[in-house]
């Protein structure tokens, strides 16, 4: 076999075993850096290519405008409380995640139910329940939308417990810490070191803060870089810049305080 024809096969070979990379589920290939990161890292990094708008880097958008009210009250997007005093939510675990990882997605919502009135229950034929899925990158839609809703949880980096319950609070209507209304007070957002086209993301919400204090602590507070050019810093602590945010791995107190009080729990 002459020079050329080898050089042919190898492309061939190549070609075919990018073919077969591709017809994979996301991330299956893909190394899992997560342990080695903050929260907000591997979630903007999962979730970097994304073809969906993501608000604040994993709240999905949804494309009818009558949802969009959740944006502007997510309080008014809450899951229903049963006759019992809990909230049930019915959720659906996809089969093409394995043993491991569905017994740490179950793991992230049993802890919920140890700390507030929050039950996952698995779906017979509710209407309105949680598709958990491994799609593109980390990501939830705002509270309840009436309906089936897809939490998007990538396998080899997403299926991690703290992300777990960062995406499971954004479905029950929590926006991220560092969007709060009075958010100015506790953090300084270098502007300078957003690139332009994610300065959206900084942007203050009308948020219900439910009388609690700003959490630097919370599962939902991103980290220092978040959205930063070259890994400069956006997020700054005042007045102890020094204080750790975006490292959490599970709840705050204060993230199971908010939950019980915006869903009336009892005791709240």
């Amino acid at each position: 076999m002459d020079l050329r024809a080898t050089v042919s096969l190898l492309l061939l070979l190549l070609l075919g075993l990018c073919n077969a990379h591709e017809g994979n589920d996301h991330g299956d290939d893909n190394v899992d850096n997560s342990d080695m990161e903050d929260l907000t890292t591997t979630i903007l990094r999962m979730n970097n290519g994304s073809s969906d708008f993501l608000l604040e880097g994993d709240v999905l958008i949804p494309r009818t405008r009558n949802a969009m009210k959740c944006f502007n009250q997510a309080y008014t997007c809450l899951w229903q409380k049963s006759a019992n005093g809990n909230v049930e939510i019915p959720f659906l675990i996809s089969q093409k995640y394995d043993d491991t990882e569905r017994s740490e997605i179950l793991g992230a919502m049993k802890d919920f139910e140890y700390k507030t009135c929050i039950r996952f229950i698995p779906r017979a034929t509710q209407r309105a329940y949680l598709s958990i899925e491994p799609r593109y990158g980390c990501s939830s839609l705002l509270g309840s939308t009436g309906g089936k809703q897809v939490l998007s949880l990538q396998r080899f980096g997403c299926v991690r417990h703290s992300i777990i319950q960062h995406e499971l609070l954004h479905a029950l209507g929590f926006y991220h810490e560092h969007t709060r209304s009075d958010r100015d007070q506790y953090v300084k957002i270098n502007w300078d070191n957003i690139y332009k086209y994610f300065v959206y993301n900084f942007q203050k919400k009308d948020t219900n803060n439910l009388n609690t204090p700003y959490d630097y602590s919370s599962v939902m507070h991103y980290g220092r870089t978040a959205f930063g050019k070259r890994q400069l810093e956006t997020i700054i602590p005042i007045p102890d810049s020094s204080v750790p945010i975006g490292q959490r791995e599970e709840l705050s107190k204060m993230d199971i305080v908010r939950i019980n009080r915006l869903y009336k729990c009892r005791g709240y």
